[in-house]
């Protein structure tokens, strides 16, 4: 969004700083274009006086004189015509004479001709001076050719064509023109540092509440949006949200703290009823009383477990703990020693690869190991005998430095519907409600996964079984 705001303000920019500095310099080009006309229209003014009181050929001698010192000095071409059109008087070289020449020339002569030059021929001999002329730019035109009328009125006797070089004045206009571009430019560059200061003023509050939301989200109670810049609507969304954040943590806590503590004070009843049934068993005769005694112990046995599972899952959820580095491969290859022996009692086979050291991870204190103790002991209950759980650890795949642990199994599994339900609390599947277990154990471990910032994801494997795979980030570097 900042990158968004900051492009409309800079097209605006660009918009306003063009419409300002292209007007201003096609007013610069026109007046110089004005300046130059009325500067050699006077020197052809003066040349048409001298061709006008011309009688003699002394005074034909002295306008051949002034217009030839005027096209040495300024490079022009001069050519005075009479009423016929017949030359009278020339001078100057170069591509100034051959334009003054060209328009003193009738368009269908063979020689050829500008238009603009004939066409101010025409306006001369009829007593119009030439009154404007193309605009000059860096460009263009070279040469601009003007006239003036030899007499006046119903007395024209003639015209003088001047073609005269325009380089002094493009190179005016180009100068100018650079000095307005670098004026717009500079403008533009200060424009563009303010708007970014404001942009980044007004976005701060609000990239500040993205990321309390995005920590809010992903478990952090305690996140709270702290920038206490920007305009005053978002300064009071900042503390409406600090409020309610503030109202919602206090809510869960109170729920978490409700779950814990109902799980730690029945865990004591509970206890003393268990061993009260135990204490009852020698005195019940055998039967169908001591089978109903021995299910009712088997319930007191499995409520017990279900409330340390509630009492683990509600000191999971408080999330008191701090993240912190650990090696994956070292917890993973411990687990894998653990549990060893209870799959070879199980009769089945329990398999690591890939376990090389070096595998560091950002998460909670043994996160791997406790998530890892969770997908053992859930393929322990339900891989038949005989059968085979791989685990595995390295990189993600995706070339990223996240550690990744696998643990595959050749177990019936479940069917493709129920794959997300073995994350949630308390689900068991139909053909799974016998066996021991409270349903929480994956989920503890999703949360755990969830908190450390990492996931757990759960999919078949082919032929049949189960693959569970656990990524958590790596650390931030040093």
């Amino acid at each position: 969004m900042r990158r968004r705001l900051l492009a409309v303000l800079m097209v605006l920019m660009g918009a306003a700083a063009l419409l300002l500095c292209v007007p201003l310099a096609d007013a610069y080009a026109r007046g110089r274009t004005e300046h130059l006309l009325l500067q050699r229209r006077s020197e052809a003014v003066r040349f048409a006086d001298l061709a006008d009181r011309m009688r003699t050929a002394a005074d034909r001698a002295e306008l051949s004189a002034e217009i030839g010192r005027y096209a040495q000095l300024y490079g022009a071409g001069v050519v005075v015509v009479d009423s016929a059109g017949a030359t009278v008087a020339r001078a100057g070289t170069g591509p100034a004479a051959r334009a003054a020449t060209n328009a003193a020339t009738d368009a269908d002569s063979p020689e050829g001709g500008s238009s603009e030059g004939t066409e101010s021929r025409r306006r001369a001999l009829t007593g119009r001076s030439t009154d404007r002329l193309p605009t000059l730019r860096p460009w263009g035109p070279r040469t601009v050719v003007l006239a003036e009328p030899v007499g006046r009125d119903e007395r024209v006797s003639g015209a003088v064509l001047m073609a005269v070089p325009t380089g002094a004045a493009r190179r005016d206009v180009a100068v100018r023109w650079s000095l307005i571009a670098a004026g717009a430019f500079g403008a533009f560059a200060a424009a563009a540092l303010v708007a970014a200061g404001i942009t980044r003023w007004l976005m701060r509050p609000v990239l500040d509440l993205d990321r309390a939301v995005g920590r809010l989200t992903a478990g952090s109670l305690q996140a709270r949006a702290v920038s206490d810049t920007g305009p005053p609507e978002l300064r009071r969304l900042r503390q409406h949200f600090n409020t309610m954040a503030e109202a919602m943590a206090d809510s869960i806590g109170r729920q978490r703290d409700f779950v814990a503590d109902a799980s730690h004070q029945l865990r004591n009843p509970l206890a003393t009823l268990v061993l009260q049934l135990e204490n009852v068993e020698p005195h019940i005769a055998p039967g169908p009383g001591l089978a109903e005694h021995g299910r009712a112990l088997d319930e007191a046995e499995r409520l017990e477990e279900l409330l340390d599972g509630l009492l683990a899952l509600a000191r999971v959820e408080s999330g008191t703990a701090e993240l912190g580095d650990e090696d994956v491969s070292r917890a993973v290859r411990d687990r894998v020693t653990a549990w060893t022996p209870v799959f070879r009692a199980a009769g089945v086979e329990l398999v690591a690869t890939g376990l090389a050291g070096g595998l560091p991870a950002r998460a909670l204190p043994d996160a791997a190991g406790r998530i890892l103790d969770a997908l053992l002991d859930n393929a322990v209950k339900f891989v038949p005998r005989g059968g085979r759980v791989e685990v595995c650890a390295g990189r993600a795949a995706d070339g990223s430095a996240d550690a990744v642990v696998r643990v595959a199994d050749d177990g019936p599994g479940v069917p493709h519907e129920q794959l997300p339900l073995l994350l949630r609390r308390f689900a068991r599947s139909p053909e799974h409600q016998n066996v021991p277990g409270s349903g929480l154990g994956l989920a503890i471990a999703d949360e755990i996964a969830r908190i450390s910032g990492g996931r757990l994801d759960v999919r078949g494997n082919e032929p049949h079984g189960l693959v569970a795979e656990l990524r958590l980030p790596s650390p931030p570097p040093a």
